[in-house]
């Protein structure tokens, strides 16, 4: 099944700016294959219900493993089994409307 996620990963505990984890969760997205948006707040993820959550056990993992004892995440979800969607296409959707 495929799903659209807004994660939001914030490493606790390791100071002020957390970039350097973030960074290095996007990457584990990236090697996963999964298809990716950083906004400024979060990531929004597409593709299969495993990869993606398997890429974010994956992410809190290297977080940890980086020194941050612990994560607050979180993550809105959404699938649909009426017909395919992208990122784009919800995104082309309310641009539609806009004019």
């Amino acid at each position: 099944m495929k799903v659209l996620v807004d994660l939001c990963v914030v490493p606790m505990g390791v100071g002020v700016s957390v970039s350097s984890y973030i960074a290095a969760c996007e990457k584990v997205l990236t090697e996963a294959g999964l298809k990716t948006a950083l906004h400024s707040y979060g990531t929004n993820i597409e593709g299969e219900w495993d990869a993606v959550f398997a890429a974010i056990k994956r992410c809190h993992e290297v977080v940890h493993g980086m020194g941050a004892p612990r994560i607050t995440t979180t993550i809105k979800m959404g699938t649909r089994t009426d017909r395919d969607q992208t990122m784009e296409d919800k995104i082309n959707s309310v641009k539609a409307k806009l004019g």
